[in-house]
């Protein structure tokens, strides 16, 4: 849904030539200017010119001036008439560094432009003439036909590589096979019989010829990858032939063979292009009586495709209506008009007609969508140049930029796409877009109707006026909406305007969508070229509506006109000159805005000039302001918005810095306060107006994004319907709902107070309801009565209930916000709204379905007849079986019983066990009913009220239930206590809660099971102290001690094992032996020289200190065998890992797996190439894994198991835990030397060989370290090529082993102890002695 709009028009005069020929050089940033004429001796001679093409700044004081390069004389061929040029081909040939011509007389000429004098020199010359030329895309193919009708294929050196005959009765080679069905010989011919399936067919072919408007020229267009071309050829005169001359399309390869002839086309005429993507080939077919032609309406003219085989491929007809011309008796254009040349655009999208009429020519820009060709653009030659063009070229590079040439003028138009859509605010945002179709608009208001192109909701066409000025083409060349009202304004070319009110109906009803009303029509006051308007019926004065166009005068410099537009007269405003080209119009609200060069200015109405705004930076194809007031005091701001061919977005305050919102943007549009814009990547991009205007530059304004379909562009935005149509590559709209567009719309309605609108807003793009009460909770609170005003269908509040008990707020809010809504509802009519106040009890949190009983109760009294309903609708809210307990849980077996009746209980289950709950006492019955709802607690409470007769009850009751607490919290006053606190303390005791056992039974005056308790909780200074107190005799202290002692020597408790012998069983003996286990050998001596028991150093003290030191020893053993074994895994590992890392991680070749292939539900290897374990994978496994499968996988990753990529960092981590190892034979080792230096030789020598071997270890473990961990730890991480995608399976092995390296980097190297902290000085003196 766009149309074509010029951007700019750059031209120059050459008052003394005659041109005939351009070509586009793209290398040398120039143009070749071939300038023909005839000489004395009618031979053709031709002036070739070189001039400087202007850049994208448009700045003329940068195109280098014209300059006669080079001349040549060439043979006139008389075959063509003399309206054509006698230059078939100009080319500048890159890779010979060359420019060559092609003349109709047969030369061939070639000139080096770099030479210092360039001077053309004849390659060759066919004296048949040649008729038509055509350089192949590389330019490393020349393809000619001569005069004789031979076809030359040729390299760019003029080597001739294939040469056959034009003319053949062969298909090629692409011919297809005809198997017979469906032929004549296979039909049923009824009484005619065998001989009508026999007989030959008469020749479709005899009957088909050109037009009367073919030239009878030869054609000659290459497919845009340069494999193929087509020949288009008509067939050669037969003397006495009866059969008339065709055209026939010929398909060949680049090798000359052929591959395919079209069918015959009756009335097909010269014009020829094939498309540069490949898939059609562009002929015109003419239709009428003339001999030869198309069977079909006198007139019809028709673009006709064929595909590479030569089968047709569609068509589209021609608007004779928009040439404004009829049959004419003129000899060269039998209907007034012929089509001389179409051409294709470089990016296949624009097919260019070249029309030749008696009154000038015009060329037309056709483009399609859904299989619809619309005419987008119409371009009339001057007429001051005799209304003809000699040549219309496409730029080779630039998609939309056309060079035409009259005979002393080269005029080059840029052209862009653009969507015309209506820009007026809410509420009057009708969503219009206006497609060019030629004379007429086609018009859909995306608000109230969604119709899918080709088709449209109105059709409007335009009607040529008598008061337009002559050859005003049917086709405008601008169209635009005012930004404000439903007004459209068109404009041609000539100057010509219209301004149309659409009067746009907004309601769904049976009526026009709209109906337009002409408001003026006339022609502007310059005389130029006009290519845009912009139209502003914020005009002062009274006049309708204040006009700016933009044009280029004769002259090449772009003018600038604003006009009033009154009602009976037109003001024309002064405006500055513009002095320059490029000028284009930016879309704003109210003042005229201009941007050149992506500098934008608008016009200031007072001072009559223009004011500058912002500076892109870079030349824009779209400049929008937008208006923005931050709050209802604050002054209103512009943001500007521009958007680049290449696809830079910028936006920036009036002024201020520059922001880049997106370098891969393809349309944008701006819906309320968001700016919308879809890129390349296919996302939609949603960002706040407001914040880009107030954030500074370097803020990082952050906005929501969504996928849309892959080439989806903007057509309009809609903010009252909060829709973004999109329309597809291939021409269908898709229209949607952005969260964030609704969400604005929710808010601004919000905000405003218009809750029924949010409401039903957010019901229909199913949108959380909370967010009416999260965008401001307090106002919502003070505007409630408001919202249930709006918003009173029970529905919808019962809706919105139940929406804010699963919202995120805290519970008490929740609660809160029922209760308010609740109380305002019982206020109103409880009746009516029963069940709205039934879901707020319901949704509050946790919810009150007692109180929603109640209400149940009190509703019976009041409304009897209402309460059925409101019972059934509480059900369908809650389960039944739990407002059945919750029923008897409030002891009232009428509200029972209303409840059972409306669910699908059957009466048998229920009736039974109500009668014998109303037969029971009514504390009991309580109890049976609390126990029977699993409420204990209360359960317990109403048992223990139901007198002393039921106490054995309350206790097995507890026992059952284990409601200690409970119980001491009822009986904590009463005389049962003991009793209850014996059976808690017994519960305790099975629980091995040994110590609470004990104080629980001291509490209930049980000492004896208190000392068991104390008991079995080591806690002996606390079981001594109690037996001391219950006078427990001496015998039964002592086996107390000993079973106490046998206790903490099984925990390694020896100290305090030893210390209850001593003290409480007074055997030193027994004591000694527990404290030398402990290695408490100054301890033990202690306690041989208090008692004077000397006997014991020699029968326990002596062995024990040697048994100590063995046991040292054994242990440096297996620490330097656990050593040199991990140091050695380690060394291997490391010269495995910097010899092949890739293999060493299990990752073949990056550069194979660069595609992003896995999913996430891959798993990483937990092995190497160097383990014979097998690999493990979780493709079949969950990605999200529980807390306790994160602990299992830690401990497995923790494991170290050989092989396995984390078993560096697991042995890092136990030679860690061995020097801490080593540290503890440090400490036992300096407390064990002095006991054995009090002993005998044997024992000194015992320790100088444990500090020995201790020392030498140490040294051995210090050398080891500083080997695994060498002073600089700094290693090369892992790196991916730049162009790796962020998401990509590389990136995320990189990371993982990233990760490795960091959690290996983050163990340090262990502190190892100097041999002076922990050896005995005396040994060293004892070893010099």
């Amino acid at each position: 849904m766009k149309n074509i709009a010029i951007s700019g028009t750059w031209l120059f005069s050459m008052p003394d030539g005659n041109i005939t020929t351009t070509i586009i050089d793209v290398d040398r940033a120039c143009l070749w200017i071939a300038s023909e004429r005839l000489n004395a001796d009618a031979d053709t001679e031709i002036d070739i010119y070189k001039k400087g093409l202007p850049g994208d700044s448009y700045e003329m004081g940068d195109v280098a001036p014209t300059e006669l390069i080079a001349k040549l004389v060439s043979s006139t061929s008389r075959v063509v008439p003399d309206s054509y040029s006698q230059v078939v081909s100009l080319r500048s040939v890159v890779g010979e560094e060359s420019l060559v011509v092609v003349m109709r007389g047969g030369d061939i000429l070639s000139m080096k432009p770099e030479d210092p004098d360039p001077q053309f020199e004849t390659i060759g010359s066919f004296e048949d003439g040649i008729q038509a030329a055509a350089w192949s895309p590389d330019d490393s193919l020349l393809i000619l036909v001569t005069g004789e009708g031979k076809l030359i294929v040729m390299t760019s050196t003029f080597d001739v590589l294939h040469e056959s005959a034009l003319h053949t009765d062969e298909f090629g080679e692409d011919a297809p096979i005809n198997v017979g069905w469906g032929s004549k010989q296979t039909q049923f011919h009824g009484s005619l019989g065998k001989a009508a399936a026999q007989a030959p067919a008469a020749s479709s072919s005899s009957s088909v010829g050109v037009s009367p408007d073919d030239d009878l020229l030869t054609r000659i267009s290459w497919r845009g990858d340069g494999t193929l071309f087509v020949v288009s050829s008509v067939s050669p005169a037969v003397v006495g032939a009866t059969s008339l001359r065709r055209r026939i399309l010929r398909v060949y390869n680049r090798d000359g063979l052929l591959q395919a002839t079209a069918e015959a086309v009756p009335g097909l005429e010269h014009p020829l292009s094939w498309r540069p993507s490949g898939n059609l080939i562009v002929g015109v077919q003419r239709f009428g009586t003339f001999p030869g032609g198309g069977k079909g309406r006198e007139g019809r003219h028709d673009i006709v495709f064929f595909e590479k085989n030569g089968l047709r491929h569609g068509e589209f007809g021609l608007r004779h209506g928009t040439l404004g011309v009829g049959p004419s008796d003129s000899k060269e254009r039998k209907w007034g008009y012929k089509v001389k040349e179409v051409c294709w655009s470089a990016d296949s999208n624009v097919l260019l007609v070249w029309i030749e009429e008696d009154a000038g020519d015009t060329v037309q820009l056709w483009t399609t969508g859904n299989y619809h060709w619309y005419l987008k653009q119409e371009i009339a030659a001057p007429s001051l140049e005799g209304g003809r063009y000699t040549s219309v070229t496409w730029h080779p590079e630039n998609p939309l930029q056309i060079l035409f040439t009259t005979k002393t003028k080269v005029i080059s138009y840029w052209c862009r796409w653009e969507t015309c859509a209506a820009t007026a605010g809410v509420p009057n945002d009708t969503g219009t877009i206006a497609v060019v179709d030629g004379s007429s608009i086609l018009l859909t208001p995306f608000r109230v109707q969604n119709v899918p192109p080709p088709m449209s909701s109105y059709k409007f066409a335009f009607r040529h006026s008598p008061s337009a000025p002559p050859r005003t083409l049917s086709t405008p060349c601008y169209v635009t909406f005012s930004p404000t009202k439903d007004i459209l304004a068109a404009l041609w070319e000539t100057g010509y305007v219209e301004l149309w009110d659409l009067h746009t109906r907004l309601e769904f009803r049976r009526a026009p969508v709209m109906t337009p009303e002409l408001i003026w029509g006339g022609p502007l006051l310059d005389r130029a070229i006009f290519r845009e308007i912009s139209v502003s019926t914020s005009a002062p004065g009274g006049a309708i509506a204040r006009i700016a166009a933009l044009g280029v005068e004769s002259n090449g410099i772009d003018v600038l006109q604003v006009l009033d537009i009154g009602q009976e007269s037109i003001n024309a405003l002064e405006v500055p000159s513009l002095g320059s080209l490029g000028w284009r119009l930016a879309l704003t609200r109210g003042a005229v805005g201009l941007h050149r060069n992506g500098k934008v200015f608008e016009y200031d109405i007072d001072s009559r000039r223009l004011i500058p705004c912002v500076d892109f930076g870079k030349a824009c194809d779209v400049a929008r302001a937008i208006d923005i007031s931050q709050s209802s005091t604050s002054p209103e701001t512009s943001l500007f918005l521009g958007l680049t061919c290449s696809g830079t977005l910028f936006s920036a305050p009036k002024s201020s810095s520059l922001r880049i919102l997106a370098q891969n943007a393809n349309s944008f549009t701006v819906s309320g306060d968001l700016v919308v814009y879809v890129t390349s990547a296919h996302e939609a991009h949603f960002i706040s107006a407001s914040l880009l205007a107030a954030a500074d530059a370097s803020t990082v304004v952050g906005g929501e994004r969504r996928r849309v379909e892959r080439g989806s562009r903007i057509v309009t935005s809609i903010p009252s319907t909060m829709s973004l149509v999109l329309q597809m590559p291939r021409g269908n709209l898709e229209t949607v709902s952005p969260r964030p567009m609704v969400m604005a719309a929710i808010h601004a309605d919000a905000d405003a107070g218009n809750y029924r609108k949010a409401f039903l807003t957010c019901r229909k793009h199913r949108i959380d309801l909370n967010v009416i009460v999260d965008r401001d909770p307090k106002l919502f609170r003070e505007r409630l009565s408001s919202f249930i005003e709006q918003v009173h269908d029970v529905d919808y509040i019962n809706l919105f209930l139940t929406n804010l008990g699963q919202s995120s707020q805290p519970p008490e809010v929740i609660s809160k916000l029922c209760d308010a809504v609740r109380e305002h509802l019982e206020g109103k009519d409880i009746e009516k709204y029963i069940n709205s106040i039934l879901t707020a009890y319901v949704v509050k949190r946790p919810p009150d379905l007692e109180a929603g009983l109640r209400v149940l109760l009190q509703l019976r009294e009041r409304v009897p007849t209402a309460v059925e309903d409101a019972v059934k609708y509480i059900i369908f809210l809650v389960d039944a079986d739990t407002l059945f307990d919750v029923a008897l849980g409030m002891y009232d077996f009428s509200l029972v019983l209303l409840i059972a009746q409306h669910t699908q209980k059957d009466p048998r289950e229920y009736l039974p066990f109500l009668r014998e709950l109303r037969a029971l006492e009514k504390y009991y019955q309580r109890f049976r009913i609390d126990d029977h709802l699993k409420r204990y607690k209360s359960a317990l409470q109403n048992l223990s009220l139901a007198g002393p007769e039921h106490f054995d009850d309350v206790k097995a009751y507890v026992e059952k239930n284990q409601l200690y607490e409970a119980a001491l919290e009822i009986f904590c006053e009463s005389d049962k206590l003991p009793e209850i606190l014996s059976i808690y303390g017994e519960w305790l005791f099975e629980r091995r809660e040994f110590d609470q056992s004990a104080l629980v039974f001291m509490d209930a005056q049980r000492p004896q099971k208190a000392m068991l308790a104390y008991e079995k909780a080591l806690l002996w200074r606390e079981l001594f102290e109690l037996a001391q107190l219950q006078r427990v005799d001496h015998e039964e202290i002592v086996t107390i001690a000993y079973r106490a002692a046998e206790d903490l020597t099984s925990k390694k408790r020896y100290t305090e094992a030893g210390y209850v012998l001593l003290d409480y069983a007074e055997d030193v003996r027994e004591a000694v032996i527990a404290l030398v286990q402990g290695n408490q050998f100054s301890e033990a001596r202690r306690i041989i020289a208090l008692h004077e028991h000397n006997e014991l150093l020699e029968e326990i003290i002596d062995p024990a200190v040697l048994e100590a030191r063995s046991q040292i020893a054994e242990d440096l053993t297996e620490m330097r065998e656990q050593l040199q074994k991990q140091v050695a895994r380690l060394r291997e590992l490391r010269i495995k890992k910097a010899e092949e890392p890739g293999e060493f991680y299990g990752i073949e070749d990056l550069v194979v797996q660069n595609v992003d292939v896995m999913t996430d539900a891959s798993a990483f290897t937990a092995f190497t190439r160097y383990t014979i374990a097998p690999t493990t994978s979780a493709v079949s496994r969950t990605t999200k894994r529980s807390s306790r499968s994160k602990r299992k996988m830690e401990r497995k990753v923790g494991s170290g198991r050989k092989g396995t990529v984390d078993e560096e960092e697991y042995l890092l981590k136990s030679l860690t835990k061995l020097a801490g190892r080593l540290a503890t034979a440090q400490d036992e080792t300096a407390a064990l030397v002095p006991h054995l230096l009090r002993f005998t030789p044997l024992h000194r020598t015992a320790a100088r060989e444990l500090r020995d071997e201790l020392a030498a270890f140490s040294r051995e473990m210090a050398e080891a370290f500083d080997e695994v961990w060498p002073a600089s730890t700094e290693d090369a991480e892992t790196t991916v090529a730049a162009e790796e995608p962020l998401d990509s399976w590389a990136m995320r092995i990189a990371e993982r082993e990233k990760e490795r390296e960091r959690a290996i980097k983050a163990i340090t190297k262990p502190e190892l102890r100097v041999a002076g902290s922990w050896c005995t000085k005396l040994l060293d003196v004892a070893v010099r002695v």
